[in-house]
């Protein structure tokens, strides 16, 4: 039994036999959502409610950005200021960059790239995979197009054949497949690296500030200090920054109004003429004097736009609209005002470039500004470590992370996660970074490279998005490519000049992240498709089921796997060693889709394996990659209320003849669209309806006798082996190291929280 909802559009046309469709995929019993509204529909809210979002989103998106006028200066003037004008070449650099990168590039273009409001590396691979099938797990159904979020908004015609042709080549080329995955993979690891160094570089820089007040405070004092903040904060995440969450705003707030006003107070009392720094000139004349010492120094000044990745990645808790209000009107004069009174102040005391920030605070206000800098560092760390738990909840649902346990810590605020395993790791790397390098300045090294390589990756993902998806000129393409991609580039270059200064760090994060998710990635990958070669088809279902040594007994089995195409081979291993079936079956896949969200109510496809009187079904559970997974409400009771949705749309549809061709012609037995030309027809359908409601009533009740007397979960537990024959490589890659992944991490129980009195293991070797 099948079923296919209505359509709105249909209503008025002449009626047409329809055509069901094969069953080689499951059909989606949801149909049109009459009157579902597109969940991130938010440009329609008013001005104050995004008023509201830009106020919130201070406290959350600009914590990394706004605290790094603590060490900008500092980390550029490493050996001291040679010329007086270099302070002018250094902020023009600052003005500009600050003006390009998270204004112009991040707040105007970057942003409109958002997946259905979702933002990040992830949303930018999940755009591309779904105009082009670039994906490498074979799991994609025509029905995911029918997903509200899926469809993506295409420009008119321009530039067609470009991106046509663009799509066809990508489509074509397995290395361009796994070099978009490789790219996601490093942009994702990069962010974890920016995760670690950032509460290490905030916080030291911060607490760093007391020496001016003790001059008893030591380097060691100072450390430990460090150390202890940044334990604290990461003991109190498990809490969630939900409970935190509305104090941000306002300490941020007043961070950028104590920054920016003491920016007009310097900038007024010691050197108004920096104000020529909004001439380019000045940074010509900054390289011409200083040559190579110039490039080195870009290394400290692409420190002042550190977190503006966080501007897309955090897109998703409020809306476009409220970013570029809350960047425009509040963090971007705040910034541009605090650094023009530093170059003021530092024009007139060259000697105090070290502590450039806590020395040009007026006296009166240097314990207040001390006070909130350690808070505005702090609620900095906290952005970044929320950033990575989100970005690993991301990559964990499109299998390029180890499974590791999901916590949802906030029911009103989505995306708000905390992961134990990564939290303490996380920790443990933050309090070695921070007694092993002990300053900012080589904390700073290693900081930009992560900062500029997940900045340049995207903007090659937007390149892509551009020509393929918003169909963009071509001159226009260039015209970014020339501007954004050569500073970029440029910043980059610098940054791995400090490799061996503290620059290899996020590299060598980056590399161990790397190995692991490459590990994970292509041992899941082998799985499937070892699952997919040796799927149950569904005679062998038939087959199973009706044999004479298999015993029903009652009850409802849910058995889960990740094979979407078809019933997984441990399904038949588990009939030779059990020969007992439930009188009710559902096998249930779990299914990531290339987007952050999918609505509930479209979440579910059913299809019902023949014979009817099995009582197997098959289901898709499809989940965006921002989704809560077995949160909403308790899964089984959700699964089994679909499951009765479906059998009751399937009286919708009622086979009358069968063509020669083999397909099953089905006519509409609503709103009057089929009119008989005699009597008898009508009795006939008549009582062919009533003997359909009669066989789904029936239907509906063997499967609430089947809940009532028990549901059982069976999950597959397999062992991967390498195949008889492989190569030592990929011995090691599957026998060692995925196995010692495996065995170290949370099963699948734990990860889908499954209650232990109804769980049932079923083991299976696979020799990939």
């Amino acid at each position: 039994m099948s079923c296919d909802g209505g359509d709105e559009s249909r209503e008025g046309e002449d009626f047409k036999p329809k055509i069901l469709l094969r069953m080689d995929s499951l059909h989606m019993e949801s149909g049109t959502v009459h009157g579902h509204t597109h969940l991130h529909s938010r440009d329609t809210k008013d001005w104050y409610v995004i008023l509201q979002l830009a106020f919130q989103s201070i406290g959350i998106v600009y914590g990394d950005i706004g605290t790094s006028p603590l060490y900008v200066y500092s980390s550029t003037f490493t050996d001291g200021v040679k010329h007086n004008d270099d302070i002018l070449g250094v902020l023009s650099l600052i003005f500009y960059t600050l003006t390009l990168i998270p204004l112009f590039k991040y707040v105007f273009i970057v942003l409109k790239a958002n997946d259905n409001g979702d933002g990040g590396t992830f949303a930018l691979y999940s755009l591309i995979c779904r105009y082009a099938k670039v994906g490498l797990i074979p799991s994609q159904q025509a029905e995911d197009r029918d997903v509200s979020n899926f469809r993506l908004e295409l420009p008119s015609s321009r530039s067609l054949q470009r991106a046509s042709k663009l799509k066809s080549k990508m489509e074509k080329s397995n290395f361009v497949k796994f070099f978009l995955l490789f790219a996601t993979m490093l942009g994702t690891s990069m962010v974890i690296g920016d995760g670690v160094l950032t509460p290490c570089i905030s916080v030291l820089s911060a607490v760093n500030g007391i020496k001016e007040a003790a001059d008893s405070m030591t380097e060691d004092k100072i450390v430990w200090i460090s150390v202890a903040i940044l334990v604290c904060l990461f003991m109190v995440q498990r809490f969630g920054t939900d409970k935190v969450g509305y104090s941000f705003a306002p300490i941020i707030c007043v961070w950028f109004a104590l920054i920016g006003g003491i920016g007009v107070y310097n900038f007024i009392k010691f050197d108004p003429t920096v104000v020529k720094a909004i001439n380019p000139k000045y940074i010509i004349d900054y390289f011409t004097r200083n040559k190579k010492q110039a490039w080195i120094s870009l290394g400290g000044v692409v420190l002042a736009i550190t977190g503006t990745e966080a501007l897309f990645a955090d897109v998703g808790h409020f809306t476009v609209r409220s970013i570029q209000v809350s960047m425009c009107a509040v963090t971007y004069p705040a910034l541009i005002l605090a650094y023009t009174g530093q170059a003021s102040f530092l024009r007139k005391h060259h000697e105090d470039f070290r502590d450039l920030f806590f020395k040009s605070i007026p006296h009166g206000l240097y314990w207040p500004m001390f006070v909130v800098a350690v808070l505005a560092s702090i609620i900095a760390s906290q952005a970044m470590i929320s950033g990575t738990f989100s970005i690993i909840q991301q990559s964990l649902s499109l299998g390029c992370f180890p499974r590791v346990k999901i916590v949802h810590t906030s029911t009103k605020h989505e995306g708000q996660v905390y992961i134990p395993e990564v939290n303490y790791l996380l920790m443990l790397a933050c309090v070695g970074v921070t007694i092993g390098f002990r300053t900012t300045k080589k904390i700073g090294n290693a900081y930009g490279i992560a900062v500029v390589f997940v900045m340049t990756l995207t903007s090659s993902f937007m390149v892509l998005v551009m020509i393929m998806i918003w169909k963009t000129h071509i001159l226009l393409v260039i015209s970014y490519v020339v501007v954004i991609g050569s500073i970029e580039l440029l910043y980059l270059s610098s940054v791995l000049y400090k490799f061996d200064q503290g620059g290899y760090l996020p590299l060598a994060f980056a590399l161990v992240l790397m190995v692991i998710m490459y590990i994970w990635n292509n041992v899941y990958r082998r799985k499937y498709y070892y699952e997919l070669d040796n799927k149950i088809s569904p005679e062998m279902v038939k087959e199973l089921a009706t044999s004479t040594n298999i015993n029903r007994i009652p009850g409802l089995a849910i058995f889960y796997s990740e094979l979407v195409h078809g019933i997984p081979p441990i399904f038949k291993h588990y009939m030779a060693n059990v020969p007992a079936l439930h009188s009710a079956l559902i096998f249930v896949s779990i299914k990531s889709l290339p987007i952050s969200k999918v609505p509930v109510e479209e979440r579910f496809l059913f299809r019902r394996v023949d014979p009817d009187d099995l009582y197997v079904f098959r289901c898709v559970v499809r989940y965006g990659y921002n989704d809560a997974r077995f949160e909403e409400e308790p899964f089984e009771r959700l699964l089994v209320e679909r499951l009765k949705e479906f059998i009751r749309e399937g009286m919708m549809m009622i086979p009358t003849l069968t063509p020669s061709n083999g397909d099953t012609v089905s006519v509409e037995l609503q709103e009057g669209l089929i009119y008989s030309e005699n009597e008898n027809a009508d009795t006939t359908r008549i009582e062919e309806g009533r003997r359909c409601q009669e066989d789904v009533d029936k239907d509906i009740e063997k499967v609430d006798r089947a809940v009532l007397a028990g549901i059982v979960h069976l999950i597959g537990e397999t062992e991967v082996i390498a195949e008889k024959g492989s190569g030592f490589g990929k011995k090691v890659l599957i026998n060692t190291f995925y196995n010692i992944l495996k065995r170290n991490l949370r099963q699948t129980d734990k990860v889908f929280d499954i209650p232990h009195k109804r769980l049932l293991k079923v083991g299976m070797i696979y020799e990939l």
